[in-house]
């Protein structure tokens, strides 16, 4: 079972519920970060580092000898990856999808594909709990081909948690792809309804099952559950505006590991999860 936890904004929670989410399955479990902008799962889970894969995708050389500057591969790029003016194309790298379109276009054959970096993937071990977790590299501007790379890590014989980007974005889209369940972190404000309500957008136009998991309930307004209760949207825990989950987060420290009673909170949202995917 593969459960995606998403928000359609940052600042909810939504990692710190996708930890204590793996956390209270007391199994073996994937956690995949594919906030791979800014990783931070690994800041809850003390594990040991397994491993680390570089990550790369291809992109198009050209061969000067060969090249006659007719444009073709500048005519077919959608993404102006690749430009020529009647000269020897110009690589924009960090604008390539990796398609390969342009090499196959090619009259002459000038252009091969390269490797170009574009992050890591580091793997670690907590427990029960193997993360895998996908890091940008500083400057690279394409999140979906490492998020992509990440998910190729899964074991489908385990349950397994993605931790999405925040957002609506082709990020989200990818790490969404795929999933049997979409559980969207929100919490009681304006923002956070504003929103909610563009995730659910999303999720519905992917047509996945997903349910809402309101974050510091009692800190705002009964907006988000109203707007959930008109659209016939299943709330699966409301989590309290509680000081002492703020001072657990700010250590690092796991909520369900800390507080026994917050746990059972996450291992309903898991049951809850589960009833409505079978």
């Amino acid at each position: 079972m593969i459960i995606a936890v998403a928000s359609g904004k940052g600042g909810t929670g939504k990692t710190t519920i996708a930890v204590n989410l793996a956390y209270a399955l007391d199994r073996d479990v994937q956690l995949l970060d594919c906030d791979v902008e800014e990783p931070n799962a690994q800041l809850f889970l003390k594990g040991a580092p397994l491993s680390t894969e570089e990550v790369t995708i291809p992109i198009p050389q050209i061969d000067a000898s060969l090249c006659n500057g007719c444009g073709e591969c500048s005519r077919f790029c959608e993404y102006n990856a690749i430009v020529s003016y009647g000269t020897m194309p110009l690589v924009f790298a960090d604008m390539c999808h990796g398609c390969g379109g342009c090499m196959k276009v090619c009259p002459p054959q000038a252009i091969r594909e390269v490797d170009h970096r574009i992050g890591v993937i580091e793997t670690f071990s907590a427990g029960k709990i193997t993360l895998i977790q996908g890091k940008m590299d500083i400057g690279a501007a394409m999140a979906p081909p490492l998020i992509r790379a990440v998910k190729q890590k899964t074991d489908n014989r385990i349950p397994i948690l993605l931790d999405a980007p925040p957002g609506t974005s082709c990020p989200v889209i990818t790490t969404l792809r795929g999933a049997d369940f979409v559980a969207l972190v929100t919490e009681p404000t304006p923002f956070g309804l504003n929103d909610l309500i563009l995730a659910v957008e999303t999720v519905r136009e992917m047509d996945l099952p997903f349910g809402v998991i309101i974050n510091r309930s009692g800190s705002g307004d009964a907006r988000v559950n109203f707007y959930c209760a008109d659209e016939n949207i299943p709330i699966l825990a409301e989590i309290p505006d509680d000081r002492k989950i703020a001072e657990a987060y700010s250590r690092g420290e796991l909520i369900g590991k800390v507080f026994p009673e917050y746990r059972l909170i996450f291992e309903k949202i898991i049951n809850d999860i589960t009833t409505r995917s079978d």
